[in-house]
């Protein structure tokens, strides 16, 4: 559903508020009833809720393609959401980093040296 849904929308839907996306993931239901379908923005220029309101608009299209696709005799519903893991998992980095400085800090006052550099958020 994901490629299905991933090669549609920059081919097929013609609302300009969706612009260029990506697909990351798609997450299905039990009962298959629905789909929650997460994209991110690709590039900087495009706001994310108007994405969102472009593709909200075209579910119901996207909906029925996918089903015609896949052979479906039902297909789920769409639902899209932004997808934030990426921004969940820099903030992640960034707390681990700041706790990795400062034990260094803590082991190295405890020992007498001076505490080295700590390190940017660009580097590894």
């Amino acid at each position: 559903m994901q490629r299905a849904l991933a090669g549609l929308v920059p081919r097929a839907v013609k609302d300009p508020r969706v612009g260029n996306l990506t697909i990351t993931a798609v997450a299905l239901l039990e009962d298959l009833s629905a789909a929650r379908v997460f994209f991110l923005p690709f590039g900087k220029g495009r706001d994310a809720d108007e994405q969102l309101a472009g593709l909200k608009s075209a579910a119901g299209f996207l909906r029925g393609e996918v089903a015609r696709q896949l052979h479906l005799r039902h297909a789920p519903r769409l639902e899209f959401q932004l997808d934030t893991a990426l921004e969940h998992a820099q903030s992640l980095t960034q707390l681990i980093n700041s706790a990795v400085a400062s034990d260094r800090a803590l082991e190295n006052a405890a020992s007498g040296q001076p505490a080295p550099a700590a390190p940017r958020d660009d580097e590894p």
